[in-house]
């Protein structure tokens, strides 16, 4: 049998060579999984309202090419539109509003009007656009104010006139506010008095100044009825977030001739959802997380290094063994 005395000097290679090996810990570990964790679930709001904002700038992209090669021409289905907003003036097409949002069944009742064909640019009910500049919001606008609509973009409410403008006509637009994966009309409220909003429908640009903000009952239906002499558009969301018993309402009233540099932002492509800040802190928040693992993953190693023995067999060490063996 042979006996072993420790050796120093092998005994911290062994223990050096241990310290530099990366192998995190489980504490570590499960930091890292809850930071990253943290990470995703605090950008997610941020991140999906940009996705979706990016996927309506595609559809507002492709507009102007749907409206070029629209069948009926947009001169002509212009001029459908104003005939429905003549009838709609003249009491021939019921004004219906539901008193929790608006709804539509998608037919002017009692007219010879197709409401679901008129300024339809695509068959899936693309009308047209709004803009709103003080909040950065450039949604397609939509036949109908249906849940699978409002889900996509802004809806114009049916049994309000089209957003064609005319002395007399009161255009009603709606979308939804504090959405987690959308902004849609989220900062309606921050939208002041005298800021300005421009429409975009079948080549038409219009761009109108806001001359009131109010908000109401959903059934104060008298507040979005039109003005004698007056061409107005609203848009409308619920208040408070989350709970949606009241109504923000903005209204403004046309500004004749359109504005060059509107109908110049309008002609180009959307500048929203803009720069994704988003892709940038999960960057960052990434390198930290990586950087924390890297770090601790070595000091791991370190504190879990422990010293040991070294062991050489010695001729003494035998002889210390076994007394009555000669060493050889």
């Amino acid at each position: 049998m042979v006996a072993a005395s420790p050796d120093p000097e092998s005994e911290r290679d062994v223990n050096r060579a241990r310290a530099r090996r990366w192998r995190p810990g489980l504490f570590t570990s499960a930091i890292a999984a809850l930071a990253l964790g943290g990470l995703l679930a605090g950008l997610y709001p941020m991140t999906a309202q940009w996705v979706s904002s990016y996927n309506q700038s595609l559809v507002v992209d492709g507009y102007h090419q749907a409206v070029r090669t629209a069948d009926p021409s947009a001169e002509e289905q212009i001029a459908q539109a104003r005939a429905y907003n003549d009838a709609l003036s003249s009491g021939a097409v019921r004004i219906e509003r539901n008193g929790s949002r608006p709804v539509s069944d998608g037919a002017a009742a009692g007219t010879g009007f197709d409401y679901d064909s008129i300024l339809s640019a695509s068959g899936d009910g693309l009308m047209g656009r709004v803009r709103i500049p003080r909040i950065d919001v450039d949604l397609p606008i939509y036949h109908g104010t249906s849940d699978a609509v409002l889900a996509r973009g802004a809806g114009h409410l049916e049994g309000s006139h089209f957003p064609i403008g005319g002395v007399g006509t009161r255009s009603v637009i709606t979308a939804h506010r504090g959405l987690a994966d959308a902004t849609m009309f989220t900062d309606l409220d921050r939208v002041e008095i005298g800021d300005t909003f421009t429409v975009e429908v079948f080549e038409r640009v219009l761009t109108y100044r806001v001359t009131e903000t109010v908000v109401i009952e959903p059934d104060a239906a008298d507040t979005i009825r039109p003005v004698v002499g007056e061409d107005l558009v609203t848009l409308i969301t619920c208040t408070p977030l989350g709970i949606n018993t009241h109504r923000i309402v903005v209204t403004g009233e046309r500004i004749t001739p359109t504005p060059v540099a509107d109908i110049d932002a309008m002609a180009g492509p959307s500048g929203v959802p803009g720069f994704p800040w988003w892709a940038v802190w999960f960057g960052l928040g990434l390198i930290v997380i990586a950087a924390y693992v890297a770090q601790q993953g070595f000091g791991d190693a370190r504190r879990r290094a422990r010293p040991q023995a070294v062991v050489r067999a010695t001729p003494s060490a035998v002889v210390r063994a076994h007394p009555g063996a000669a060493p050889s």
